[in-house]
């Protein structure tokens, strides 16, 4: 049932839905459509870490996405930093809006969301999941097809590609500033996003690193691998040979 208030009003119901949104996907839009249809007011808070180097400045990133949605009423754009639960608070939402694109983002957004209820129990998350179509979306991805050259026109709004092409050109050449690693924790306190966010724009508050994958992982760690048993088997009869002699 809707909150009422005291003179039997129902009460205007806000969310947000925050993260770094560089660039904004289309995987943000279908969450914040979703969100739309059950609240009444959604606002996307942009998170302001000046330990970030972003690909688009924060307030590049604040006129894309009031482009992308013109005429929405509904959607209200914003900046914040510090705690997300702060922030929900101070603008009168009672929900976070989270996305969840696959089973391996579920743990880590639901430590969050424990740690975010820690902090201001009257403060909700709600995860959505996105179309099908969208589940494997992010603007880290989105940024790296760009860079290679690849088109983008299917991943992000025509306000991005635009903003894209204008500021790097075809893409091909594009080198942004390398990010700061940042570990879990600190993603997840401050935002969030991506949103689509990778993980590293999820949470309480966000940061930008991306492990290596278990690819990376493993070739590393076959380079640096102990040597085999023949190996070990000629080194330590070798060994002993030249302590007999």
């Amino acid at each position: 049932m809707p909150h009422r208030n005291r003179e039997g009003h129902r009460k205007r119901s806000l969310a947000v839905f925050p993260g770094s949104f560089d660039p904004i996907t289309n995987g943000h839009l279908d969450i914040i459509g979703r969100s739309l249809s059950v609240f009444d007011q959604v606002t996307i808070a942009i998170l302001v870490n000046p330990e970030k180097h972003p690909l688009f400045t924060v307030e590049e990133r604040v006129a894309i996405i009031r482009e992308a949605f013109p005429g929405e009423q509904r959607v209200q754009v914003d900046t914040f930093s510090g705690l997300l639960v702060d922030y929900a608070e101070r603008v009168g939402a009672s929900v976070i809006v989270r996305g969840l694109r696959a089973i391996s983002d579920f743990e880590f957004e639901f430590q969050m969301a424990l740690m975010n209820r820690r902090l201001n129990p009257r403060i909700e998350t709600v995860f959505m999941m996105p179309a099908e179509s969208y589940s494997y979306l992010s603007s880290r991805l989105v940024k790296e097809v760009f860079q290679l050259g690849g088109r983008v026109s299917e991943l992000v709004p025509a306000v991005v590609e635009r903003r894209l092409r204008e500021k790097y050109g075809t893409g091909a050449a594009v080198r942004p500033p390398a990010r700061p690693p940042s570990s879990k924790s600190e993603r997840g306190i401050h935002s969030g996003a991506s949103a689509p966010n990778s993980r590293s724009e999820r949470g309480i508050h966000s940061g930008a690193s991306a492990p290596n994958s278990k690819s990376e992982r493993g070739i590393h760690s076959r380079a640096s691998a102990p040597n085999s048993k023949s190996e070990r088997g000629i080194h330590s009869r070798a060994s002993v040979r030249a302590r007999r002699t």
